[in-house]
């Protein structure tokens, strides 16, 4: 049993028991989510490299073999998933440490964040397509439980919504599941691949349009992302961009994973939905975030806007491998990227009392550093160079050139040009116009901790954009690896198909 593969889950669900356990002191809860945050990231970056250099980490549970026995796998797609993951969850236990109530946290905040991160992990390193239902379901508590925390009445209705279609994609999920175990008998993914291989069923497409549905509701892909913006503006801006940075690419990565490895992307029927799905994601989520004028709503539609580029990568992958290490390299600047920019939204709102654009000016002149601050991701998410963002875009819309998708390529591009404007936007509302005669004044308390949250994933995303080289070997060797699924396959099950 290789105890690297187990840690991202043990060590977050270890943090959130002693968290639970000592709710009634803060320190203690604060210590955990430090040591826990901190113990997580380090293991991440020990999983990466010991995937990178083995290909493929297998832990049987139990010592049961596969198929038998449920399996964690790490591949280099789920090592980078599981990194992003923690370092997203060491910034927003720094950020909440600074952010987050007395009451909040006596209501069970911290044990909820470790919960969360804990299935958000597990989603991403279990091998058995049953278990990543189960993790999805631990995620949809812990997020549920997050976003209710304080009670107020937007929170409320923004959860109905963001739950009610969350149990629906998770009766999909469960249904699509059911069929598929009817179909081969098996619950392993790798065994499902091997299996469904040697079934000609016309079954198989509907159930691969059951799946793309549920994951396209997690992931919030069109038509299915109304329940995105209309719930992550209410709960407290550091869950606000927890659920930013991993939430929905939960959903991105399980489509990564069975698109690739279960069903065949040569299908031409798998292949339009999610080109089209890709295309109109993009245009609607941008389309969204032009018309709002809440910093957060914004934000929130432009999530929606760039799992469109996600999905481009994954749609393209049967004729261009460029194309799918295009959209690994866009989730990872994404995930810093999208969480940096909600943190920005909390520290303007500590400052102003407010995320309505109309009411907040005047920040370039009082905070320059956050100016700043806010511009890094906020040209980053635009494509601007050479931040992470130009690079991403680079990657997809080249290997979009390459498979001759010119009408997806198009609209990439305009969606390039119309996130700048959002951005370009709340700059000039937020930063450059004059302050409004009556604003709220700054709150007191240390900024401290927020700003150097903030500081340090901007700095990430720099690197990644200065250092795009060794970031995109290493998505176009997990792309490798994925459209290769006979290393999977025998990685797991000891023997190749």
């Amino acid at each position: 049993m290789n105890l690297l593969v187990i840690l991202p889950i043990l060590i977050p669900l270890t943090a959130g028991a002693l968290s639970l356990l000592g709710r009634h002191s803060q320190r203690v809860q604060a210590a955990l989510a430090v040591i826990g945050s901190v113990a997580l990231v380090a293991s991440a970056v020990a999983l990466l490299l010991a995937t990178w250099e083995h290909g493929h980490i297998v832990t049987e549970l139990g010592r049961w073999p596969a198929p038998f026995g449920i399996v964690l796998v790490s591949d280099l797609l789920a090592a980078i998933m599981i990194l992003l993951s923690a370092v997203t969850g060491a910034a927003t236990a720094f950020y909440s440490l600074g952010s987050i109530s007395i009451a909040h946290r006596k209501g069970g905040y911290f044990p909820l964040m470790h919960l969360l991160l804990a299935g958000v992990n597990g989603a991403f390193l279990t091998g058995d397509i049953f278990n990543l239902y189960v993790w999805f379901e631990v995620m949809l508590v812990a997020s549920f439980s997050l976003l209710i925390l304080g009670g107020e009445r937007a929170q409320m209705e923004g959860a109905v919504k963001y739950v009610t279609l969350n149990l629906v994609s998770s009766a999909l999920f469960l249904s699509a599941i059911g069929l598929l175990y009817g179909l081969v008998g098996t619950l392993n993914m790798a065994d499902i691949a091997v299996k469904l291989g040697e079934v000609d069923s016309g079954m198989t497409t509907v159930i691969a349009m059951l799946f793309m549905v549920a994951f396209g509701i997690k992931a919030a892909a069109f038509p299915f992302f109304f329940w995105l913006p209309a719930s992550y503006h209410t709960p407290q801006v550091a869950v606000s961009a927890l659920f930013a940075g991993l939430l929905t690419k939960v959903g991105v990565y399980a489509l990564f994973r069975v698109f690739t490895l279960i069903f065949d992307m040569d299908d031409p029927l798998i292949h339009q939905v999610l080109l089209w799905g890709a295309g109109l994601t993009m245009i609607t989520g941008v389309l969204g975030a032009a018309a709002q004028f809440e910093f957060r709503r914004i934000l929130s539609f432009h999530i929606v806007s760039q799992i469109g580029y996600m999905m481009m990568g994954l749609a393209l992958a049967s004729v261009s491998v460029l194309a799918l290490a295009g959209g690994i390299f866009y989730i990872i600047h994404h995930i810093i990227v999208k969480a940096n920019l909600f943190f920005v939204s909390g520290l303007v709102y500590r400052l102003r009392g407010s995320y309505e654009l109309k009411q907040l000016g005047g920040l370039y002149r009082d905070k320059p550093w956050l100016a700043l601050l806010f511009l890094i991701p906020a040209l980053s998410l635009a494509g601007m160079p050479p931040l992470s963002g130009f690079f991403g875009k680079f990657i997809v819309i080249r290997g979009g050139v390459e498979a001759g998708a010119w009408a997806l390529v198009a609209a990439a591009l305009v969606v390039g040009l119309l996130t700048l404007y959002s951005m370009t936007k709340i700059w000039a509302e937020v930063f450059w116009k004059a302050a409004p005669e009556h604003t709220a004044s700054a709150p007191s308390g240390s900024n401290t901790l927020l700003y150097a949250t903030v500081t340090g994933l901007a700095l990430i995303t720099v690197a990644i954009g200065l250092g795009a080289q060794p970031v995109l070997v290493l998505a176009q060797a997990a792309a490798e690896q994925l459209l290769d699924p006979t290393r999977y396959i025998t990685a797991v099950l000891g023997e190749a198909p």
